[in-house]
């Protein structure tokens, strides 16, 4: 994606024409990120100033006035009213805001008492005719203002509502924090904004002279109201009219849980660069990673060569890749770049926290405690640093100052429930999870977390309903298919098992091969393509053999012992049909003589408990096919491996003392 001259002045002005207007009505997020993105535009040679230039000191289009000549007429006549809203809304004057528009006089006519329900159902009871208003209340028309003044003072309600919801609340994880507290705004937010829309809806659903604000904060009430499909349906609305709302965009985000859903609604999107942007964060969100997704990074990445935003992206989608060390280095160099900037760092603490970089994860906290330690990033990465010490109450009292500044903070509900289960507090941890889960739908890490809390309690059907929760969001992650496979092996559905764990050796052959993995049977016609996990490769040997199918469990046997060096077995030796782990391949290309192939099937585990467990298994199952000399071979292998060494040395013994019978080994 490349942009000439023209087009990267078009998209300057309208970044600029976006940081302003978000401003103009208190989103500072979204002018935060339009800001930065602007500033990551390189420079070019018609930027700079000249100083002969007469116009160089011309104010810039992006402060003209409304271009309807209505809503300017009234913005010009409410700019004194404005800047005393917009005073109080900056200092979190949430109600003083609202009122100097919105006086409660006017807004409970709007609101229209008599009636009980956001869409407008009329209340019966009493002598009051339905729909009507009583003698001598207020008139119930909106006011006559424009949509800036009305976006302000709506807004300044919902975060009123919003601030009041937070100060009713219990203690983080207290005995009376249930996280069923509303915000009461919502009603006649709601209400005032149903009639807005009611009053200049013509009959083919268009909006007249909306300039796609007030789309935006419907749709927030409609989410917060639960009611996500129209919620969907006018944020759509308000990013067709302004494109350059980044917090509608987020919002849209935070409905989607599947990528068929990102998929479906792609269709009904402009086709414009912030659109482009959306696709890829939200494939993020939904921890996608691969190939397509990198290439849209880098085409994006080469406009805003310098885009905090992108630089995290770009990170998170090597973590996402378990590509530890790339994502670490990305964090690092994003962190040199921006150095007092916070946003994501919990993530970086997180991909510390997994290497066990002490000193970085120190030297992370001490920065973030020095810039702004009440963030609540912030108190993530304290607190992740503190857990690495393994001094988990601590941790928990970060996580807890986390969620008191943004109850919605989901790393810090998550990871208090790992320090929950550290802890042996289940029932914390449990309802950490929970509340996790309903901040965001789409964390598998609560969904995993769950799963595992409630097989510490030996509730298996519960914690089976959870891991396949979590392995529904991250199908390419074998460590979600080991879990309902292990999960299963405990309740005795040993064939379903198989299905999980072999799902899981797809899964691990999904990240070798960094694309799509087929979905079928992983016994094909082709020795194995890489490494595979022994722990898995035993556990489905042993369920073959509880099932008393040998065949299959001597194969899965063998392959789990070839892992300790990489080798492979010959498939016309003893697997039959060897394992095959599908990947970029056909099955019946010829991908044997790359120089990566051989050395990636020179690499092998080394000796692990499961594969000494399954040469031993091996050993017994030559002895009891009479094949001695393969058992004793076995079993000296065994005695070498510091596993099981005295049985294996009476296994040794017996079969030297069989082939001795059998004239296989002369006498002693």
């Amino acid at each position: 994606m490349s942009l000439n001259e023209h087009d990267l002045s078009q998209l300057r002005a309208a970044l600029q024409d976006a940081v302003v207007k978000c401003s103009e009505r208190c989103l500072y997020q979204s002018a935060k990120w339009a800001a930065e993105l602007l500033d990551a535009i390189p420079a070019t040679s018609h930027d700079a100033p000249q100083l002969n230039d007469p116009g160089a000191d011309h104010m810039p289009a992006v402060f003209s006035p409304n271009p309807d000549p209505d809503e300017a007429r009234l913005e010009a006549q409410e700019f004194s009213k404005y800047l005393l809203a917009k005073s109080f809304f900056d200092c979190r004057e949430f109600d003083r805001c609202a009122a100097v528009f919105l006086p409660d006089s006017i807004l409970s006519g709007i609101i229209e008492p008599n009636q009980d329900a956001p869409g407008g159902t009329p209340n019966n009871k009493g002598n009051t005719k339905a729909g009507t208003v009583p003698l001598g209340a207020p008139s119930s028309s909106l006011p006559v203002m424009s949509q800036k003044s009305l976006f302000l003072a709506l807004y300044a309600k919902f975060m009123s509502g919003e601030k009041r919801k937070d100060e009713d609340s219990e203690m983080i994880m207290g005995p009376q924090d249930l996280g069923t507290v509303v915000n009461k705004q919502l009603l006649p937010v709601s209400r005032v904004l149903n009639r807005w829309f009611e009053e200049r809806t013509t009959e083919d659903g268009e909006v007249v002279g909306s300039q796609g604000w007030l789309e935006y904060l419907y749709g927030m009430v409609l989410a917060k109201e639960k009611n996500e499909e129209k919620a969907m349906d006018y944020f759509i609305r308000s990013v067709h009219v302004f494109p350059m709302n980044w917090g509608c965009w987020l919002e849209m985000t935070s409905l989607i849980s599947r990528i068929e859903d990102l998929n479906r609604i792609s269709r009904h999107l402009p086709q414009n660069i912030v659109s482009y942007i959306f696709h890829v964060h939200t494939s993020l969100e939904l921890h996608q990673q691969g190939p397509g997704l990198a290439n849209s990074l880098d085409q994006l990445l080469g406009i805003f060569p310098s885009s905090s935003f992108l630089l995290t992206c770009n990170a998170l989608l090597s973590y996402h890749a378990k590509d530890l060390v790339a994502a670490e280095q990305l964090f690092s160099r994003l962190l040199s770049l921006h150095p007092h900037r916070l946003d994501s760092l919990d993530h970086y603490s997180n991909i510390l926290y997994v290497m066990e970089y002490r000193p970085k994860l120190a030297f992370l906290a001490h920065l973030c405690s020095t810039i702004d330690k009440f963030r609540p990033e912030s108190c993530i990465v304290i607190g992740n640093y503190y857990s690495l010490l393994s001094m988990h109450e601590k941790a928990v009292q970060y996580f807890r100052r986390a969620l008191t500044l943004d109850r919605t903070c989901l790393s810090a509900w998550t990871l208090m429930g790992h320090e929950f289960v550290e802890l042996k507090n289940t029932h914390a941890a449990i309802e950490s999870y929970r509340r996790a889960v309903d901040v965001n739908r789409r964390d598998y890490r609560a969904w995993y977390g769950l799963g595992q809390t409630y097989e510490v309690l030996e509730m298996h059907t519960y914690s089976l309903w959870y891991y396949k929760k979590a392995a529904g969001l991250r199908p390419w992650d074998a460590k979600m298919w080991v879990a309902v496979g292990s999960c299963l092996q405990r309740m005795g559905r040993n064939q379903e098992a198989i299905k999980a764990l072999k799902r899981a050796l797809l899964a691990d052959a999904y990240y070798e091969g960094g694309d799509s993995f087929d979905s079928g049977d992983i016994l094909g016609n082709r020795g194995p393509t890489g490494h595979m996990d022994p722990e898995v490769l035993f556990q489905i040997a042993t369920m073959y053999n509880d099932l008393g199918n040998l065949g299959e469990a001597k194969a899965y046997m063998e392959l789990c012992v070839a892992q300790e060096e990489g080798d492979l077995v010959d498939p016309s030796g003893g697997l039959g049909g060897s394992v095959a782990v599908h990947k970029d391949s056909p099955a019946g290309s010829d991908d044997g003589n790359g120089e990566e192939r051989e050395r990636t099937m020179r690499e092998g585990t080394g000796v692990t408990a499961s594969t000494s467990r399954a040469r031993m298994w091996l050993a017994r199952y030559a002895m009891d096919s009479g094949d001695y000399a393969t058992a004793n071979r076995l079993a000296t292998e065994l005695t070498q491996d510091g596993f099981d060494v005295e049985e294996a040395k009476a296994l040794v013994r017996e079969a030297r003392s069989r082939m001795h019978e059998e004239g296989q080994l002369p006498s002693p």
